[in-house]
């Protein structure tokens, strides 16, 4: 079996990995130049885009941003998982929040502007804190601005002034006061199952996912049911096949969708050692209609899970991993800041015991660039 992946990053190198265990092959490609490579080498393979096309079961995405060329003829394929119209839902919050209200799932209140005198009807009908987002390629914080009172409105049009909006619009939601930031990873397979991963608490800084705890603390029944009854929706209304990620805003006992990943995603990392099946290989069974795997520990030393996510430096001590239950995943990039440059997976029967785990593994790092990590670990470990 066979899967081509578009995008050649380190999504693409972990499908690989777990592929391998199951006798997939899979190549990536290189969007750039439209080249094939070994996705984790990076080196190109001996066929073309075409040749590499015509070989697959299956043709997937790492990322949403792939150019649309290449996308509609990889759709003309026949073999693409998940669809072309899935993936710019991915790619365009225009795109995004239509299919949303579309399917009546609770989002944040927003306004479309094409037009930079379209703010100040926002601001009547939003209230005057808003989050102004690039309807594309924003992601990490980056297209994102926010306006906090009404005062700051003409200074914001100033800096949005030579932005193209009838090109790229852009989405005005209110900003809401929330209780946290959690996510939901699942999979529906070509044939129709489902499974879907516990609710992960994600912890942001500077827009960027630096820690994630699954299953979340203090998520009931109720409020897995209803982040379940989301993700059912969006995976059945879009006949999606292949893993997708929701983003999710808890405000009380109601989850709101932020946004949608239609592709593996860097808060459901954690899966890779707190669950029997990872999302990486869930996605390319799903993609090859086979059964897919488990989703969630019930106990054991694996019971609770984080995942911390290294950026924009290399300077940890690797002996870190001797702590008992850290997993160490490296990308092999060139540093930069903000960029992720791997992450580390920590296991654990408890949440108190993860929390003494993190309080652990912090002592082997550059705690300047793990913001969240210390008081993250602190929580962590006062929970009985």
């Amino acid at each position: 079996m066979q899967v081509l992946v578009y995008g050649a990053g380190q999504l693409a190198q972990m499908m690989y990995l777990d592929g391998a265990a199951l006798g997939i092959n899979v190549m990536a490609v290189d969007v750039n130049n439209n080249t094939v490579v070994h996705p984790v080498s990076k080196l190109p393979l001996e066929c073309t885009l075409e040749q590499a096309i015509e070989l697959a079961d299956a043709l997937t995405v790492e990322f949403e941003h792939v150019p649309e060329p290449l996308l509609e003829q990889a759709q003309a394929s026949g073999k693409l998982y998940p669809g072309i119209d899935a993936i710019l839902v991915g790619a365009d919050r225009v795109r995004e929040k239509a299919l949303l209200s579309g399917l009546a799932i609770p989002n944040c209140p927003y306004q479309v502007v094409d037009d930079l005198a379209q703010l100040d009807s926002c601001v009547d009908k939003l209230g005057e804190r808003l989050i102004i987002k690039a309807s594309r390629d924003g992601y990490d914080g980056y297209g994102q601005w926010r306006l906090k009172t009404a005062s700051e409105l003409p200074a914001l049009k100033s800096q949005l002034a030579e932005l193209d909006l009838k090109k790229v619009p852009l989405v005005v939601e209110q900003m809401l006061s929330f209780d946290r930031e959690v996510s939901l990873i699942g999979a529906r397979s070509k044939s129709g199952q489902v499974v879907v991963y516990p609710l992960a608490e994600n912890l942001h800084h500077e827009g960027q996912l630096h820690v994630s705890v699954a299953p979340a603390i203090a998520s009931s029944a109720a409020l897995n049911e209803q982040a379940r009854d989301i993700f059912t929706k969006l995976v059945n209304g879009m006949d999606y096949v292949g893993v997708l990620a929701v983003e999710l805003f808890q405000c009380g006992d109601e989850l709101l969708v932020n946004e949608l990943a239609p592709r593996v995603h860097n808060s459901g990392h954690w899966s890779q050692a707190g669950s029997p099946t990872s999302q990486f290989e869930n996605h390319l069974r799903a993609v090859l209609d086979l059964p897919l795997g488990l989703a969630c520990n019930t106990g054991g030393e694996a019971a609770v899970s984080a995942m911390i996510n290294i950026i924009g430096c290399d300077n940890h001590n690797m002996a870190l991993l001797g702590v008992p239950g850290v997993h160490f995943n490296w990308y092999g990039k060139t540093v930069r800041r903000k960029r992720k440059m791997g992450h580390i997976n920590v296991t654990a029967s408890n949440y108190a015991e993860l929390g003494s785990k993190l309080l652990s593994l912090s002592e082997y790092l550059s705690l300047a660039h793990f913001p969240c990590l210390s008081e993250e670990a602190s929580r962590l470990a006062s929970e009985s």
